[in-house]
């Protein structure tokens, strides 16, 4: 995976305004993996899409995070930092395919849930949602030698399914404890890198364009001319232009 150039990450940026945030995250991984296709990163578990979407940010902004919160107890905002290591799930994600179990007297083989499923049930939530996930990463499911369906699954069932589905891929469900220094209350939220870098993508790109504008009218240089240069160079011929 390279570290796309300025231009790269402006076009990506571009492409992604009318995009869900899901297609936003495979658009800039697609500019840093130029050897995959677009199907090929749709159809890696989330974990695995999540990880290297995690490896893109420091390469681009570095591994310290800065984020805000609110306490869901009394509101108070506070600041929250960590680093990329922090929310870096241990080991390695296995393979999407071939995970099973076996429970409540049914053989289940499942696997991952990937980008694809996520975008095939856009639109659904809830109990829909779920059920035409688990629709798409069953692959068996047997009971007393008869093969059963997804619709057919005891709640029990379903619970494993889900729980070991996070055991496998702990990336695709990261989570960051935090404590309210304002009353004490502790919780869990979930950190959504795939949100946070484009976040982070859209604030740099606009200040980029403005940085563009200012150097072009002042020496009248090109984008790609102007996007080509350091960040340092950049800087000096801004505090020269103002």
């Amino acid at each position: 995976m390279r570290s796309p150039t300025a231009l790269n990450i402006l076009e990506v940026w571009e492409l992604g305004q009318t995009r869900s945030p899901l297609d936003r995250a495979l658009l800039v991984l697609t500019a840093a993996s130029p050897d995959e296709s677009w199907e090929d990163l749709a159809a890696l578990p989330i974990g695995q899409r999540d990880a290297r979407l995690l490896t893109l940010r420091e390469q681009l902004f570095g591994p310290e995070f800065v984020s805000q919160a609110s306490c869901p107890k009394c509101g108070s905002r506070l600041e929250v930092s960590f680093t990329a290591d922090d929310v870096r799930a241990r080991g390695e994600t296995p393979p999407g395919n071939g995970l099973s179990l076996c429970a409540a007297g049914h053989e289940i083989e499942f696997r991952l849930p990937t980008s694809l499923d996520l975008l095939s049930i856009a639109g659904r939530t809830g109990d829909a949602a779920e059920q035409a996930l688990l629709d798409r990463c069953l692959l068996k499911a047997h009971r007393d030698g008869e093969e059963t369906t997804a619709a057919g699954l005891p709640a029990e069932v379903v619970d494993e399914i889900i729980t070991r589905m996070s055991e496998a891929d702990p990336q695709a469900d990261t989570r960051t404890s935090l404590t309210c220094v304002a009353c004490g209350h502790r919780w869990d939220t979930v950190f959504d890198i795939s949100q946070f870098l484009w976040a982070e993508i859209d604030s740099w790109a606009l200040r980029a364009l403005r940085e563009v504008h200012l150097l072009a009218s002042a020496y009248g240089w090109s984008e790609s001319e102007i996007l080509r240069l350091s960040p340092l160079r950049r800087h000096f011929y801004l505090q020269c232009a103002s």
